[in-house]
């Protein structure tokens, strides 16, 4: 089923069959967008349940202002970042930072399937700020344009493009400090 499918489906009222459609058309790729977040299989499957049962309450009153598809990475974005504020706490009341957990998670994983190369990506983007990872995390890894990401994350395209060349300079900072300059995110 289509986006424009779906959406028909809400106006009519069909939320089963429109939610169904959006399970099987996002769950892939909100999976992957959340795991990049929290670095973590587990942890990435519970929030995904209840980024879905957000979405569920939610169908009746999406207003089909946004596109169906910014509208859940909207969704999905709030609730990886809300959850990180969550671990952060926790993870202060144990007097590590996040940054530490992230990494630990990243290293003991056993669903993570890439190379010490990715790996250190990993952990240099789990050095970011929420908003930075964010911007970082869509544009880089997802391919999303400003335009949608903006709408996505609320801010202005211009802050966007300066949050990403931050971002950007920072993870190479990280990179050049733990193993050479091998990577470069493409400038933007």
């Amino acid at each position: 089923m289509t986006d424009n499918e779906i959406l028909t489906s809400i106006r009519n009222g069909s939320y089963q069959e429109a939610f169904r459609a959006i399970v099987d058309n996002y769950s892939e790729r909100l999976y992957h967008h959340v795991r990049k977040f929290l670095c973590s299989h587990e942890e990435t499957d519970d929030l995904l349940q209840d980024i879905f049962i957000k979405v569920w309450h939610s169908l009746p009153s999406f207003r089909g202002e946004s596109q169906l598809f910014t509208w859940l990475y909207r969704i999905a974005t709030n609730e990886a970042l809300n959850h990180l504020r969550k671990m952060k706490i926790r993870s202060a009341l144990r007097f590590e930072s996040l940054e530490a957990v992230q990494a630990e998670m990243i290293d003991s994983d056993p669903w993570f399937d890439g190379d010490e190369v990715e790996k250190l990506l990993s952990k240099a983007i789990a050095s970011l700020p929420e908003k930075q990872r964010a911007v970082f995390l869509l544009r880089y890894y997802d391919d999303i344009e400003y335009g949608q990401i903006s709408q996505i994350l609320g801010t202005s395209e211009g802050a966007l493009k300066a949050s990403y060349h931050i971002a950007r300079k920072k993870i190479e900072q990280f990179l050049s400090e733990k193993d050479g300059s091998f990577f470069k995110p493409p400038a933007e």
